[in-house]
């Protein structure tokens, strides 16, 4: 068919064969293979001249369409296999859903325009997890723990656990915040069932300060939790990051004791690292790197400092 349309374009078989940088000969041959296979003539050749027959016009139309359709199969196919065409369902924690995402699907539409991302967020750990292993996800933005096995766990920062008050709060003239002095305090929390990361981590914090947290409601994203904190309905702990964004009624404190620390991590099936997961994985280390060479890390160390540390 490629024979064909050089031939139809130079009207020379001379001419065609050069540009196709093959001999006159073969040439010849393929053109009238093709015509023995289609049944009719598509060329008239005279010593001097070939045109194209009302078959070969036809023909000529049609061909090039498909040539088209050839050309770009072929270069999808490319694409695909760099990871640069596709679709890629990705899960997301709350708090990363509001401090990377937004950075992440920006950068990840410029470094791949052709790859749809389809953004699951407000997932818990073991949703994801459950997602990860059924194929629902490719690649989950999480909190460990990860209890499961075929899956591969890459803690991508640490960060340390703020407490979250509402404006009215009295505790916000304090510059730093002691967990045990809010004993009495009220709490919300991330969901308990199935245990959402951070409801595991403030039940662990509150148990290394001496008491077993009042918990007056569950929620099940950061949304949630933030706009019943800001209504006074109670205290919360939360990943640090979320202080870069700006919420009205709420006040971030760092806690100073205990020290806690809570892990980000990306997740994905050992067995089916696709070149588009990895040209998400590399886009997302590629993020943090560039956030950490700019900011520096606010995590505390457990080794400097006597206060009890807790990694989740």
């Amino acid at each position: 068919m490629r024979y064909f349309m050089a031939v139809a374009d130079e009207r020379n078989f001379t001419r065609a064969a050069h540009r196709l940088n093959i001999a006159q000969s073969p040439l010849s041959q393929q053109i009238r293979a093709l015509e023995r296979e289609i049944g009719v003539p598509l060329l008239t050749r005279t010593t001097r001249s070939v045109s194209l027959t009302q078959a070969g016009e036809a023909f000529y139309e049609r061909a090039g369409r498909v040539l088209t359709l050839a050309d770009d199969a072929i270069e999808a196919s490319r694409k695909a296999a760099r990871g640069h065409l596709g679709q890629l369902s990705v899960g997301f924690t709350s708090s990363a859903t509001f401090e990377l995402l937004p950075r992440l699907a920006r950068t990840y539409a410029d470094r791949y325009p052709d790859v749809t991302l389809e953004v699951h967020s407000d997932l818990t750990t073991s949703e994801q997890t459950a997602a990860l292993l059924e194929g629902k996800l490719s690649v989950g933005v999480l909190r460990p723990p990860v209890l499961a096995e075929g899956l591969a766990v890459e803690i991508i920062r640490r960060e340390p656990v703020a407490v979250l008050l509402a404006n009215r709060h009295p505790r916000t003239v304090d510059r730093e915040i002691d967990l045990a002095d809010l004993r009495d305090e009220w709490f919300i929390s991330q969901q308990a069932n199935p245990p959402a990361t951070m409801h595991q981590v403030l039940r662990n914090a509150c148990q290394s300060a001496g008491f077993v947290p009042r918990i007056r409601e569950t929620v099940g994203g950061s949304a949630g939790l933030i706009a019943l904190v800001a209504g006074d309905m109670g205290v919360a702990l939360v990943p640090y990051s979320l202080r870069h964004i700006s919420l009205d009624g709420v006040t971030f404190r760092p806690l100073r004791t205990p020290v806690v620390t809570v892990s980000l991590a990306l997740a994905y099936r050992k067995a089916n690292v696709s070149p588009l997961v990895r040209g998400f994985l590399e886009t997302v280390r590629a993020i943090v790197r560039s956030r950490i060479s700019v900011e520096p890390s606010v995590t505390p160390s457990s080794d400097d400092d006597p206060r009890l540390a807790i990694d989740m």
